[in-house]
């Protein structure tokens, strides 16, 4: 993006641990005033990139430059940065005002400026009225606002954030994904924030980097990393999909498309086939893998069964596709099953379904609970969706474009 400042810049990072290697050779660039979140799995390395961003660790090769400085030799605290912990590491015996107040004191600045800039930062967080407070009189929420205006205290080039809600009950955790994101937007401090939780990185993200096994596996926006996913981990970490196993029985010239090859792909879970058109160099004998997210599947009761809606009008089946692909009336795959479970979810109703294959295929189906059909353990149902919704992927879990 040009003229944006970068502020974050890691280039080829590798850090081991004797055999172990947390993160591998890993390149990334933050912009400054953009909450960019690494999300991935326990162990992927993503909090060691952060530790690593912040001078707790150094990288066995590679560079760490914050706002045009090399700072990969520097101690975490010649660093122009500060970081909120998991489980906030506040000084027990400080009142609210002292732990806000500390970084301003360590840097020398007066007790009178330190304290009316450690008061301007309470406003902020929304804790003005317990400045005098010791921690442990405060909830988890109260205690998480402390630790960020702690870390906005010292005017920060960049914030790191290490699984900061964590520790905080789902709707607290909502409630601070929330006010974080108002804060950052109002103050523009760049922010790197490590999460688990997907939700919560597309709550917060300005940019996602997902992470597996120590590699940045892709970089994009929140949109553009669920609807365009490069490969089957980012598909399988970002969602409830439905993965079936495939593979190619058959492939040709496509009469459409001279540069594509129509090819043939078996799913013996489900007992069906089709064909795609490709310019992958898929051939007979590979593997695909298909994910069919519940939300494009189209459920319907089998023939002589109308299930009602819950306010009582009819049901139709209905699939939320892609807005980017246009329906194919032409290729579409069509089943029929049993219905053997029902769970809701609150908001959402999710069906699971057992396919007539005889192999134990199972396939989900999610609704609102305003769209979802009246159905019950053991209806029988009709499922079916569009192959273009569909996404592929290759013998070594990269997309397959279609």
């Amino acid at each position: 993006m040009c003229g944006v400042r970068t502020v974050v810049e890691l280039d080829g990072v590798r850090v081991e641990y004797g055999e172990l290697v947390a993160v591998r050779d890993l390149s990334l660039s933050v912009r400054d005033g953009e909450l960019f979140c690494l999300l991935g799995p326990s162990g992927c390395g993503k909090t060691t990139t952060l530790r690593t961003i912040a001078g707790f660790e150094s990288p066995d090769t590679g560079q760490v430059v914050l706002d045009g400085r090399t700072v990969t030799s520097l101690a975490p605290y010649a660093r122009d940065c500060a970081t909120v912990f998991q489980d906030w590491a506040l000084f027990p015996n400080k009142t609210v005002i002292e732990n806000v107040a500390f970084g301003q004191k360590m840097a020398g600045v007066g007790k009178a400026k330190r304290r009316d800039q450690a008061r301007d930062h309470l406003d902020t967080v929304e804790m003005g009225d317990y400045e005098d407070t010791r921690p442990a009189e405060l909830s988890g929420g109260q205690k998480q606002r402390i630790a960020l205006a702690r870390a906005l205290a010292v005017d920060p080039d960049v914030l790191l954030l290490d699984e900061p809600l964590s520790n905080l009950d789902k709707r607290l955790r909502e409630t601070m994904q929330l006010e974080i994101k108002d804060i950052q937007e109002r103050l523009n401090t760049p922010m790197v924030y490590v999460t688990h939780d997907q939700e919560e990185a597309f709550t917060l993200a300005d940019r996602i980097g997902v992470m597996n096994n120590g590699r940045l596996m892709q970089v994009g926006d929140p949109e553009t990393v669920y609807d365009d996913p490069v490969d089957e981990f980012v598909e399988s970490f970002l969602g409830n999909s439905n993965f079936l196993s495939g593979r190619v029985v058959g492939s040709g010239a496509d009469r459409r498309d001279t540069a594509r090859r129509a090819v043939t792909v078996e799913f013996p879970g489900v007992g069906a086939q089709i064909q795609i058109a490709t310019e992958s160099g898929l051939t007979p004998g590979d593997d695909l893998t298909a994910s069919v997210r519940p939300e494009i599947l189209e459920l319907s009761p089998s023939p002589g069964e109308t299930p009602t809606s819950p306010d009582g009008g009819t049901q139709e089946g209905t699939a939320e596709r892609r807005a980017d692909v246009e329906p194919d009336t032409t290729n579409r795959m069509a089943l029929t099953g049993a219905v053997s479970d029902v769970v809701y979810r609150g908001s959402s109703i999710r069906y699971q379904v057992d396919i007539d294959t005889g192999e134990g295929a199972e396939l989900s189906v999610e609704r609102s609970v305003t769209r979802a059909p009246d159905l019950s353990t053991g209806d029988r149902v009709e499922l079916s969706w569009d192959t273009a919704a569909v996404y592929y992927f290759g013998p070594d879990g990269a997309r397959v474009r279609v």
